[in-house]
């Protein structure tokens, strides 16, 4: 396994790189990184009516995003271009003409008012409803007499009678029986090629060796073989993976909530917790193993450990497996993460203009955050002085003994040196002064300075917020 691993990605622009795609990428570039192999991007925007540059845009900057970087495609070219399907109509002609010529394709004239009422009888006499290859019987004469004379018509593949066997690395022996399918069209009227067209005749010119797509795609296998035979290219081997379902086992959609890969972004989820996430929806070592690094991901990726089993798409486990990630991150690459939020959000907290303070507070908070946007509140819960959050905390405070300690701690604080052993002592000091310990001790502190019961080390606030602002919120 080497540079002859010739993987892709084909998506249609017409929305957002949605999670099932992002998955399909993700297999295709673990890979092609594991054998030394090539990764294409491939554009399919045939459908003119929905594709939009706009999402082409999107497709790219997710991608990016994910960091599956393409070897071949747009923005990197490549000795098999285009990597648009709408400019490559003709090496789309060029393989129709090579089956019409070697008597593997015909011209169909039938009109769309023939076909349905073939249907119809079909359906009427019980029978397979599919095309009875009346034009295949036309003699080449006839067929160049009404070419020249302007008649519309389509092209379409012979299809054999014969059985189709698949050996899917993850299905397994996938059969198709002769008599299922009838000759079918390639080449609309228009010029226009259909997509299991383009997609043979892509995946040949581009050399293609192995196919990871989908399980939904499975159906489309069976005429991608009948025309791999018409061309007289050995296939490339398939991989269909399962599909991915909601939690409540229905496949996943926008009703599950967000699926674009965009949106985790925005909603600060780390790439390399979504590309850990994302391989774990149907592929598995053969371990209870469940966090990797990308780098761990494309040592031990396999095509051959592909599920048959549907991955389900659970957002508290991402959420889990994103605040793993990050808790693990050095501070020096978390800060630039989190600094812009911060003070964007907060403008006025002059404290978020000291580095040093700043650095601080984000090794303060790291341990709380499990996605980047929770940076904010986790800050603004002690950065902000607040009111006690609930009745509880307001009657924790408002005790006589937690009065007496607070007076003790000012105190204590005005006197001690502002570092951790200093204010540890201060406050084990005035515990004694108020005889309070544990959770009378602490709890009431928490409460007194941030308005808050729980939240980061009570210790590493103190360094955050400084000798005079905590003074101001004890007294």
């Amino acid at each position: 396994m080497s540079e002859h691993v010739r993987v892709r990605f084909a998506p249609s622009p017409t929305g957002y790189l949605h999670v099932g795609g992002a998955r399909t990428a993700l297999f295709n570039w673990l890979y092609a990184r594991k054998t030394g192999g090539k990764f294409i991007l491939r554009i399919e925007d045939t459908d003119v009516e929905r594709s939009t540059q706009e999402a082409v845009d999107g497709l790219l900057r997710d991608m990016k995003w994910l960091g599956l970087t393409w070897d071949e495609g747009p923005e990197v070219g490549g000795p098999h271009g285009p990597y648009f399907q709408s400019q490559r109509l003709e090496i789309y002609h060029r393989y129709a003409r090579q089956l019409v010529e070697k008597g593997a394709a015909y011209p169909c004239f039938c009109s769309e008012e023939e076909l349905e009422a073939k249907r119809m009888k079909a359906e009427e006499e019980h029978r397979s409803v599919h095309y009875d290859g009346t034009c295949r019987r036309l003699s080449k004469e006839e067929v160049d007499r009404r070419i020249a004379a302007g008649e519309p018509h389509v092209i379409r593949v012979k299809v054999p009678e014969k059985d189709y066997i698949l050996d899917d690395l993850v299905r397994g022996k996938v059969e198709w029986k002769a008599e299922t399918l009838g000759d079918f069209i390639i080449l609309r009227s228009s010029g226009m090629p259909v997509y299991n067209f383009c997609v043979v005749a892509d995946d040949a010119d581009m050399q293609i060796s192995h196919v990871v797509r989908a399980e939904e795609h499975l159906t489309n296998t069976h005429r991608q073989l009948i025309l791999y035979e018409a061309l007289g290219i050995k296939p490339p081997v398939f991989a269909h993976a399962s599909l991915i379902l909601g939690e409540d086992k229905t496949k996943l959609s926008k009703r599950h909530g967000a699926t674009s890969v965009g949106q985790y972004a925005e909603d600060g989820f780390l790439r390399e917790a979504m590309i850990n996430f994302l391989a774990l929806l149907g592929w598995n070592e053969g371990t209870d193993r469940e966090i990797y690094s990308v780098e761990e991901l494309k040592e031990r990726f396999s095509l051959e450990r592909i599920s048959k089993s549907p991955g389900v798409f659970d957002h508290a486990k991402l959420t889990w497996m994103n605040g793993q990630h990050l808790r693990a991150l050095p501070v020096d690459q978390l800060l630039p993460m989190v600094e812009p939020l911060l003070k964007k959000a907060m403008p006025e907290e002059t404290r978020l203009q000291n580095p040093e303070i700043l650095r601080k507070l984000v090794e303060l908070i790291q341990i709380k955050m499990n996605v980047l946007n929770d940076a904010v509140d986790v800050a603004r819960s002690f950065l902000q002085a607040g009111e006690p959050e609930n009745e509880e905390a307001a009657a924790m405070v408002a005790t006589e003994k937690s009065q007496k300690l607070f007076a003790a701690l000012a105190d204590e604080f005005s006197r001690c040196e502002w570092v951790r052993d200093g204010y540890n002592a201060a406050i084990k000091a005035a515990g004694k002064i108020a005889e309070a310990k544990g959770k009378d001790l602490f709890m009431p502190i928490r409460v007194k300075i941030t308005g808050t019961c729980h939240g980061p080390d009570l210790v590493g606030i103190l360094d955050v917020l400084g000798r005079d602002e905590t003074l101001k919120r004890l007294k």
